[in-house]
């Protein structure tokens, strides 16, 4: 199974908690979680103004041996108007636009989408269970 669970961060209510969403999907191949502003596409959605989400930002998926990998997908413009990065742990790992990255099975941490132009971010935390 992996648990997500989403808050959006604007400057003055940096280390808020309140609004937080949760979503969570079997560790089935071909399981699939959505982060983005569309709400018809997505299981977390984020505000509709903010534009630096695309309609689909994240990916979730379950590959056919049961472990979970993070897509960033590209969006309609050729340059993004935001920076995603994968936090476990210490570890800290820039996901390219459009790039894949495995999740770590047993494992916990964070997704991090942050706004390059105002201090806004969408924080997922995640936790892959074995």
């Amino acid at each position: 199974m992996l648990e997500l669970t989403m808050a959006t961060v604007s400057g003055a209510d940096a280390g808020a908690t309140a609004g937080m969403t949760m979503a969570d999907a079997p560790s089935e191949p071909g399981a699939v979680l959505r982060v983005g502003r569309d709400a018809s596409l997505c299981r977390l959605v984020t505000p509709d103004d903010w534009l630096f989400v695309s309609r689909v930002h994240l990916e979730f998926l379950c590959g056919p041996d049961g472990g979970w990998q993070l897509t960033w997908l590209r969006g309609s413009q050729a340059e993004p108007s935001a920076e995603v990065r994968l936090l476990v742990g210490e570890y800290a790992q820039p996901v390219g636009y459009g790039a894949t990255v495995p999740l770590p099975r047993g494992g916990s941490g964070e997704i991090v989408v942050q706004d390059r132009t105002a201090p806004r971010s969408v924080n997922v935390g995640f936790y892959h269970e074995v």
